[in-house]
């Protein structure tokens, strides 16, 4: 098969969907690879070093799209690149449909077979292809508060730790999953005092062990979102709810209620955000203030530090790419339910029943699409 990756090209993004050395490992399998050029370089690595790898050097994400058979990306196509899909091909990327209902029309009318790594899940019910981007965003949630917390950046001018004599902030997590937990790891290894909200109590069962007392778990209603957030100095917005749209647990009525100088860094805005008054930034504007509250909502966070993250994330997804091209995505989607779980479109069809519902489109169930 033959394996295309273009250059990201999403504000301030410098991942790349493979590394030289899945590209190796492709070409070892039989296949053969084409990658635009520069798509390496925020990664440190050269169009020699994909060449040396095996890659043919594209002179642009044209050539890519219309040449490969199956499209390996980061971040979800743009407009531009969803008018190069063709009927057929296949698309491996994360998509975060659900709260994009323009990309989504545009995947169904290009015939692709749309596959994403955030609903593809593994034998406990985890997010695998998700997990490693969650955690690299979850630590960084914690580093764009502090910064964000600094008066020059609009906040009130706290240091997360404090120092002797001088209180900590106040740290308020929604979501005591991947993105949370790393952002709690963060948080109480810079001396932050840290409350983490969640409605499962497994999750936080689990955070107060692996914790201890330094970590305050609360189990969330209405209230007690109203009781934590308004006074806290940095609410990290941690809420995932697979597929769907995230939910909206900070009203805008609460942002008001909050002190001039806070912080909300909403790591759900891939999902559409957890705040009535979320909206996507990119790494050249980050923030923006609403009643006096400093937002960050870039929604590539991870895009920030793309050596650590492209690596991270090719450890995971090279074995589903390397899948679909040794025995096509049929076969590969077909035999592994877990991997079929990541298909949301198919040829036309909205095979994702979260995204079905949330966008309004009827569900087509994967085996039928595939079976078509």
């Amino acid at each position: 098969m033959l394996i295309g990756v273009p250059k990201e090209n999403k504000t301030h993004e410098y991942r790349v969907g493979m590394t030289p050395a899945s590209i190796h490992e492709a070409v070892v399998h039989g296949h053969s690879a084409i990658v635009e050029t520069g798509a390496g370089a925020g990664i440190g690595c050269s169009d020699a070093d994909y060449r040396a790898a095996g890659a043919a050097i594209a002179e642009d994400a044209q050539q890519v799209f219309a040449k490969a058979e199956l499209v390996v990306k980061v971040k979800e196509p743009r407009a531009a690149e969803r008018r190069m899909l063709g009927q057929g091909q296949i698309l491996f990327a994360y998509l975060h449909l659900a709260p994009d209902p323009e990309q989504t029309k545009d995947l169904i009318d290009s015939g692709a077979v749309c596959i994403a790594y955030e609903t593809v899940t593994d034998q406990l019910g985890g997010l695998p292809l998700l997990a490693p981007m969650s955690q690299v965003a979850g630590r960084m949630s914690i580093q764009a508060g502090a910064h964000c917390l600094e008066r020059e950046n609009g906040g009130k001018g706290i240091l997360l730790g404090g120092v002797p004599g001088v209180p900590a902030a106040n740290v308020v997590v929604i979501g005591g999953g991947v993105v949370g937990e790393n952002a709690i790891y963060m948080a109480l290894g810079m001396a932050a005092h840290v409350t983490v909200l969640d409605r499962d109590i497994d999750t936080l069962r689990h955070l107060a062990r692996h914790f201890g007392p330094a970590l305050t778990t609360v189990y969330s209603t209405r209230k007690v979102l109203d009781d934590y957030v308004v006074p806290a100095d940095l609410v990290i917005g941690a809420v995932l709810v697979a597929g769907h749209e995230a939910p909206k647990l900070v009203s805008a009525e609460m942002i008001g209620k909050m002190a001039p100088g806070s912080v909300l860094v909403d790591v759900a805005i891939d999902q559409g955000g957890c705040s009535e008054t979320s909206r996507p930034t990119t790494h050249a504007e980050p923030t923006y203030i609403v009643d006096g509250v400093v937002h960050y909502c870039v929604a590539n966070m991870p895009g920030a530090v793309p050596r650590t993250s492209t690596f991270a994330l090719n450890n995971v997804t090279f074995p589903y790419i390397l899948a679909l091209a040794d025995k096509g995505y049929k076969r590969a989607l077909i035999e592994n339910p877990r991997f079929r779980d990541g298909l949301n479109v198919c040829a036309g069809q909205v095979t994702n029943k979260a995204v079905a519902g949330d966008l309004g489109y009827d569900h087509t169930d994967p085996l039928t699409a595939l079976s078509a």
